[in-house]
């Protein structure tokens, strides 16, 4: 840059300091016209093309600056109009008179900065002729971002205006950089972000993008694949090519658009960069491709050919809406080479529209060329027509007369201090006859907004027909409207573009490692977990999954109900039990005279019988949902019940062995034992059960529980005992009471055979221990519902263990009974 500086200012100096002589100059042609402020232009007239002339072995090809460009040429007559029509209008820069002097660029950075140094240096020979003309004020420049970047970046520090007309790269919104650049075309920040809404909304994942080998290239499609992250979308490969690229290169990204399974692809590429790749790809038969465009081709009249169609048909991309410059097609067909034939590019675009080669005086005879001589008769009346006169849709040409116009008002607003017509416009604003508002953003950008373009084939000629709009604000805010059913796809229809078809139902996303996140492999969600994109989610404790993953339900609640058959069975079961009991304890309240009764002790049968009533009736608190009541009662009303049970038959046990082994007839032992002991034997034994299960229903209560161990597809409600060692106390003390019962009837089981009370009650407490014992491994490995109904089961059989064995062989004696079995 400061090499640069010393250049420039050794250029403005070299007239003025005496001794400096000026080494050399470039032949640069120009169109030119005095003013008294002065604008330069920068325009790509001819394009680089890579020339046919022989070079040495190993050597790349020549460069030359030969392909003419009428789209650009036009865009110096827009230049030319706008300041003829400024310097027209009595209402801006009044009495001062804007000239201009307009050089080629060959669409070269190279070629750019030289221009850049041409426009303020010392003016040439026709240009002298002139007379002095003041320096540069400002300059319009240029069409490539590249050569913008040349431009800005030699200018900006003599604070130099430079405005583009075509330049979008993102990078010179830079201010810090290039403080004195603006545009009056939006950037490619805006651009992109049209472009990745575009993919997005057609539900495009899997895109190829081609950049061309240069700045406006590599920071479009750098900005382009930042926006489309933001919506998970993925660029499958980078392609790159330039118009100078030999043709190696770009066959190597023709093998990357046949090698890769994208049906999307972005050119963010001028048209001379894509126009080689362009030919390869039809040459090729490369059909089946969805092509999005940026701004640069989209509408170039170079590929927009029936013979591009074959491969590109259905193109979409975005250009800078469409405007109308009245009075400039009268201006256009104006032009005539004859006029002055010393001023450059209209030689080169009357033979291109005309088809001859004007010749005059001072003009060459073109004998080295096959084309034919003009007549001088020829005018532009006849090619009207053309698309090169068509000033109706207009949208880079307008981006040039919209710079001429901001440059117009700037200096208006500088020499007279206000702006032009209007005093309270804020500075740099363009508000012209047609209504257009056009301001710089603090970055030097103008407000975004963009016509959807589509390439369609009407009447054998390609048409960019114009289907939306795109418009975005400083804030991140867009919109978007497209007419979808106008637009004519490549594939006949919408194309889908994806690396991987999405995961089916129940299924989840895994990255595939190597591989953009658009490529994934699909896995099956586990039991109890449900598809959630890139994961399976598990579901709440109380839910599981359904059969196809995609949603939770709740789980099954189980429980020993009432009304399903176990329930049915068990509880019909215990009422029968409780029936028994309880005939049989009237028919012993009916029948106590009887001697088999009174020998058997009525008042202690009796109470048996009512404790094995409740033993029976117990089981019923076992059944149904468990609530708080119920899970208190079935634990202690079991514990209560039993321990009242074998204090019963304990007691009877204790009556029979001091009854029979008291071997005097004066032995008071049985006589000490009367109804009062047995009934203190029988409560005290019951008490202490009662106590303990009033220390546990205190310190650690039975709750209601919800176990998810035992089935993952249902919830099982049981009684959670609260404290297992109270639980085991319970049965324990039953246990030990039982015991003790045994082994005292076990005593006496050698009793005469008409008294054998002792038999019955050592064969009742084996029956009642036997359950017992194997009611825990079977307690213990029973799953949910099968619990309650091996706990019921043990109840029932040991109640009716005791039953069965102590009252069942004094029914046939009862011989005043009618109960006879």
């Amino acid at each position: 840059m400061q090499r640069s500086a010393l250049v420039y200012l050794c250029v403005l100096c070299m007239s003025a300091v005496k001794g400096c002589e000026l080494l050399g100059k470039f032949d640069m042609p120009s169109l030119f016209k005095k003013g008294d402020i002065m604008i330069g232009g920068i325009f790509p007239v001819f394009n680089k093309d890579v020339s046919n002339i022989a070079t040495f072995e190993g050597e790349p090809p020549a460069v030359i600056c030969a392909l003419y460009d009428l789209r650009a040429f036009r865009w110096t007559q827009v230049m030319i109009f706008a300041i003829e029509e400024i310097n027209n209008d009595p209402g801006l820069l009044p009495n001062i008179s804007l000239g201009y002097r307009i050089l080629n660029s060959c669409s070269s950075p190279t070629n750019t900065l030289r221009a850049a140094l041409t426009l303020p240096s010392r003016q040439d020979e026709k240009e002298k002729a002139y007379g002095c003309s003041p320096g540069i004020s400002a300059v319009i420049a240029e069409a490539g971002s590249s050569q913008s970047l040349a431009v800005a970046g030699i200018l900006g520090p003599f604070q130099v205006p430079v405005v583009s007309y075509f330049s979008t790269c993102a990078c010179l919104s830079n201010r810090a950089k290039y403080p004195t650049f603006f545009r009056t075309i939006p950037s490619d920040y805006f651009q992109a972000k049209a472009l990745a809404v575009l993919v997005k909304h057609f539900g495009w994942e899997w895109i190829g993008a081609i950049q061309s080998d240069n700045d406006y290239g590599r920071n479009g499609i750098l900005a382009f694949t930042e926006e489309v992250k933001k919506f998970g979308i993925c660029i499958a490969f980078v392609g790159t090519v330039l118009r100078t690229y030999p043709q190696e290169k770009i066959l190597k990204v023709i093998e990357m658009i046949k090698e890769s399974s994208v049906k999307v692809i972005l050119a963010f590429s001028p048209e001379g960069d894509f126009s080689p790749l362009m030919k390869e790809v039809v040459k090729h038969n490369i059909t089946g491709i969805q092509w999005l465009a940026s701004e640069a081709w989209i509408t170039a009249p170079q590929p927009s050919t029936p013979e591009m169609y074959q491969a590109f048909g259905g193109a979409l991309g975005f250009v800078v809406q469409k405007m109308a410059i009245p009075n400039l097609k009268q201006f256009l067909t104006d032009i005539n080479p004859y006029r002055d034939p010393s001023v450059p590019f209209v030689k080169e675009f009357w033979e291109i529209m005309v088809g001859c080669q004007p010749v005059s005086h001072g003009m060459g005879t073109g004998a080295e060329k096959a084309t034919k001589i003009c007549t001088g008769n020829e005018t532009l009346i006849d090619h009207t027509q053309d698309v090169f006169f068509n000033v109706t849709q207009l949208r880079v040409s307008y981006n040039v007369y919209k710079a001429v116009y901001a440059i117009a008002h700037a200096l208006h607003q500088l020499v007279f201090c206000q702006p032009a017509g209007e005093k309270n416009a804020k500075p740099l604003n363009f508000i012209n006859q047609f209504g257009d508002n056009v301001f710089f953003d603090e970055n030097g950008n103008p407000p975004a907004s963009y016509d959807i373009i589509n390439w369609q084939l009407k009447n054998g000629q390609v048409q960019h027909v114009t289907l939306g709009h795109f418009t975005s604000t400083k804030n991140g805010d867009y919109t978007l409207s497209i007419q979808e059913e106008n637009i004519v796809w490549r594939t006949g229809k919408v194309p889908t573009s994806v690396c991987s078809n999405g995961c089916p139902v129940g299924t989840r996303k895994a990255q595939i490692k190597g591989k953009p996140t658009c490529c994934f492999d699909c896995i099956p969600c586990a039991d109890g977990t449900i598809a959630n994109l890139t994961e399976c989610m598990p579901c709440p404790q109380e839910y599981w999954s359904s059969e196809r993953k995609d949603v939770c339900i709740l789980k099954n609640v189980e429980f020993l109900a009432y009304h399903e058959p176990m329930g049915i069975a068990l509880t019909v079961v215990a009422l029968l039990g409780a029936s028994l009991s309880l005939l049989t304890m009237t028919i012993f309240i009916h029948y106590r005279e009887t001697p088999v009764i009174k020998a058997s002790n009525s008042e202690l049968s009796c109470f048996l019988l009512f404790s094995l009533f409740l033993c029976f009736l117990c089981p019923l608190t076992f059944i149904g949902r468990p609530t708080v009541w119920t899970c208190m009662l079935r634990h202690t009303v079991f514990g209560v019940t039993f321990a009242l049970c074998i204090s019963c038959i304990l007691g009877k046990t204790i009556v029979v062995v001091t009854a029979f082994k008291a071997t005097h007839p004066s032995n008071t032992v049985a006589v000490k034992f009367g109804p009062t002991q047995q009934r203190i034997i029988v409560c005290s034994c019951t008490l202490i059960q009662i106590v303990i299960c009033i220390l546990w229903l205190k310190l650690s209560p039975p709750l209601p529980d919800r176990v998810f161990k035992y089935s993952n597809k249902k919830i099982v409600l049981e009684c959670n005992t609260g404290s297992d060692v109270a639980f085991y106390v319970v049965l324990g003390y039953i246990g030990f009471l039982a015991v003790v019962c045994l082994v005292l009837a076990f005593l006496a089981r050698k009793l005469p055979d008409n008294f054998n009370e002792a038999k019955f009650i050592t064969f009742s407490m084996l029956i009642f221990c036997a359950v017992w014992i194997t009611f825990i491994p079977a307690y213990v490995s029973s799953p949910g519902k099968f619990t309650v109904a091996v706990e019921i089961f043990a109840i029932l059989s040991s109640a009716f263990g005791l039953l069965i064995s102590i009252f069942a062989p004094k029914w046939p004696h009862c011989t005043h009974s009618p109960f006879i079995f």
